[in-house]
């Protein structure tokens, strides 16, 4: 099994789907990758010689930003925008949408289950 930038790649599947298991690769930056490091795309994971997997593994690291440091950069923003207490930091701090969507009716991902009417005693 392949490990690339502390993530196991799933071994039957093709390498460019098998890349976007890394966060911050989809399929498009995945293409690019693998083109840039030579490798077909088509192939599966199992397939890639030692000397590919490190190849990809370089490209990553050259101009790629993935996983830990992506995390940190993402969760650093929000914390900025939390913190100066614009409209969107405050959405994020009382786990609404900040992108416009509606909320009466749905925007139940964000919001979280249904808290319905509490039951009555008779």
């Amino acid at each position: 099994m392949a490990r690339i930038a502390g993530v196991d790649l799933p071994r039957g599947k093709r390498a460019d789907i098998a890349l976007t298991y890394i966060y911050g690769i989809g399929r498009s930056s995945a293409l690019k990758i693998l083109d840039a490091a030579g490798v077909d795309w088509a192939r599966g994971i199992d397939d890639l010689s030692a000397e590919e997997i490190n190849g990809i593994r370089k490209e990553l690291e050259q101009g790629h930003k993935v996983e830990g440091d992506l995390r940190r950069e993402v969760g650093g923003s929000i914390k900025r925008l939390m913190d100066i207490g614009c409209y969107r930091g405050l959405r994020h701090r009382k786990g609404l949408p900040c992108r416009g969507q509606r909320t009466h009716t749905n925007a139940r991902t964000r919001k979280g289950p249904r808290r319905g009417a509490a039951p009555r005693k008779k």
